[in-house]
């Protein structure tokens, strides 16, 4: 018999009765729940650690970190940046590891195990991950656009002679006295609002215009590529990793050679690293922090269990936890020198300030500014090809692990229909993705690109993550979380960890919640969003979400007994040392345990 058949770690895969004597009459055990060997597992330890380095590091490493690095004091933003890190982010990271190792379960089924009466959570996450497929792989459309185009001696972003370009166009590059004015606009940029998305063909969100078929084109190819890397599961998807999660590391390094020859590239680096000491003042400069941290490790998206699911039963999760986080963090500051040395190179050619130049964040910051500075150095297409091979990589990674997320949770969820269906159910999947998807591909696209971005994930997945945390930590138990860890490496968790995961992560979360509550008026390029599509926007942020309370009260509706018994068995199961009894309802008509 292996490991996993034969472990069963005392009080947290069985219970006993509440020691109240009121609960005591003609008790019915709990079954013991059992790891098997049935369930896939990857092929190589390797495959693991690759596909959670993929999903970590996507293109958000690449346009944000740099980004709000500058932006909240440069250097001296990676001390809140490594204490977010450490105190947050890396806990609820190796958490959700050793979640989904020891239960061997997606999202969904998990909460059985955990507090059944928060399963809404998992619901939710995957309405949350099915929001990001909707426009994440978009993004990468763009990118295979651009690598298609990017097969020419010039690049088309180069100069102001193409059909689609305006007067206002301005070549700056190789040219003497040219004059640069609010109204100038880059052949690089033109090349991206006006033949890459043609957004001037559309007046907005009341008019998004017809659908751009060769983004659909380009999409299709993405949706192809993912279906057949995800339809046999772990065995296929851990082969594709050692790819693209590899290729994108061969690109940065070549990139950083390249941005550090260029003329003005130290004027960049200085202006990411010189350090603000004031910023660290700033409640905003640490909230940035946390949310940076949060988004870029990616725990509370559901990825995490499932992947770890697939490992054995002894596997070291916590070293897996460190080393994937380091080199996540890591490739993030990496990703700030390979963009800075590029920008102080423009802002060389330009003749002003890299703040001038740094002023686009996000998707502009790889569509515009970088392709802009790459079109104008010696090896042009070669260099075009690569940077656009990396984010396309990139975004599979990320792609992969959001899919396997809703895969793994409602074939667990639902073994009975869909067992030895996966291969129709990921087509399915895929396809309702791709529909999905529709209304970013139009000429209007990206500003539906940017209110999902923005309400779509923002505040409902911190949500979600810090119920998990809380759910997991105070109501599971963390003498119960620490024996599983125990009864999978061997040891258990130090003090440190458990300080983290019962206060100091759900506090880190509460913080960033509340930021993002309030936030700034939505804007993309010289479009304001108006106050109907930011409520729309709350909408799309509810409708995962309240799948949550709603499920809680389904549960206590449809559950046997009076409310006042069920109330009562949730105030004695907490005061109970058995904390699992926090997530069972005793049952009035049968008297026995009903899983909520």
């Amino acid at each position: 018999m292996t490991r996993q058949e034969s472990v069963t770690p005392t009080g947290s895969l069985s219970a006993q009765a509440p020691s109240n004597p009121a609960y005591n009459a003609n008790p019915v055990p709990v079954p013991v729940i059992t790891q098997t060997d049935s369930r896939d597992k990857w092929s190589k330890k390797m495959d693991f650690l690759l596909s959670v380095i993929g999903f970590a590091v996507d293109l958000g490493n690449v346009w944000r970190f740099p980004y709000i690095c500058y932006q909240n004091g440069g250097g001296a933003f990676l001390i809140p940046y490594i204490v977010m890190a450490i105190f947050g982010g890396v806990p609820l990271f190796y958490m959700e590891l050793a979640l989904g190792q020891f239960h061997r379960t997606g999202a969904i089924s998990i909460w059985k195990h955990i507090c059944p009466i928060f399963k809404g959570i998992g619901y939710a996450i995957c309405i949350i991950a099915l929001y990001v497929s909707f426009y994440y792989n978009t993004i990468i459309a763009w990118a295979l656009f651009y690598f298609y185009s990017s097969f020419t001696t010039v690049l088309p972003w180069t100069n102001c002679d193409n059909a689609w370009n305006t007067d206002n166009c301005t070549n700056y590059f190789l040219l003497d006295n040219v004059t640069w004015t609010n109204f100038s606009r880059s052949p690089a940029e033109e090349f991206y609002t006006r033949n890459v998305l043609e957004i001037h063909r559309s007046d907005g969100l009341r008019n998004v215009g017809g659908i751009r078929w060769q983004l659909m084109l380009c999409l299709f190819l993405i949706f192809t590529i993912v279906y057949f890397s995800l339809w046999k599961g772990v065995k296929t998807s851990g082969k594709v990793v050692w790819v693209t999660a590899t290729l994108p590391y061969v690109v940065l390094f070549i990139l950083l050679i390249r941005g550090a020859t260029l003329p003005g590239a130290w004027k960049g680096v200085v202006f990411y690293l010189q350090p603000k000491w004031e910023k660290l003042f700033e409640t905003s400069v640490w909230v940035d922090a946390a949310a940076q941290i949060f988004f870029s490790l990616g725990p509370g998206f559901g990825v995490l269990l499932a992947l770890s699911s697939y490992n054995p039963f002894t596997n070291n999760c916590y070293r897996d936890a460190i080393v994937t986080s380091l080199v996540n963090c890591l490739t993030s500051f990496m990703s700030g020198f390979v963009i800075f040395t590029v920008l102080g190179y423009m802002a060389e050619k330009r003749n002003v300030n890299v703040e001038d130049v740094a002023r686009d964040k996000g998707p502009s910051l790889l569509f515009i500014t970088y392709p802009e500075a790459i079109a104008n150095m010696t090896g042009s297409t070669f260099f075009a090809i690569i940077f656009f091979v990396m984010m396309i990589t990139l975004g599979l990674d990320s792609t992969f692990g959001g899919l396997e997320a809703i895969i793994t949770a409602v074939m667990d969820e639902y073994p009975g229909y869909l067992a030895h269906r996966r291969e129709l159910f990921v087509l399915g999947l895929v396809v309702v993705c791709f529909l999905g998807s529709l209304s970013t591909l139009t000429n209007g696209g990206a500003y539906v690109v940017k209110l999902l971005e923005e309400f779509g994930v923002g505040s409902s997945i911190i949500a979600v993550g810090f119920l998990e945390a809380i759910a997991v930590s105070w109501f599971y138990g963390i003498t119960r979380f620490s024996n599983d860890i125990k009864s999978m490496l061997g040891y258990a968790p130090g003090l440190f960890w458990k300080v983290c995961w019962v206060a100091i992560s759900p506090a880190f979360l509460y913080i960033i919640v509340s930021s993002l509550l309030k936030p700034p008026p939505l804007q993309l390029f010289d479009y304001k969003y108006p106050d109907w599509s930011i409520t729309v926007g709350y909408v799309i942020g509810a409708s995962s979400f309240m799948w949550i309370p709603i499920y809680m009260v389904y549960k206590l509706v449809w559950t046997p007994g009076s409310l006042k018994q069920v109330s009562l068995a949730l105030y004695s199961n907490i005061r109970s040392t058995d904390r699992e009894l926090m997530c069972r309802v005793w049952s009035r008509t049968h008297m026995h345990y009903v899983m909520v």
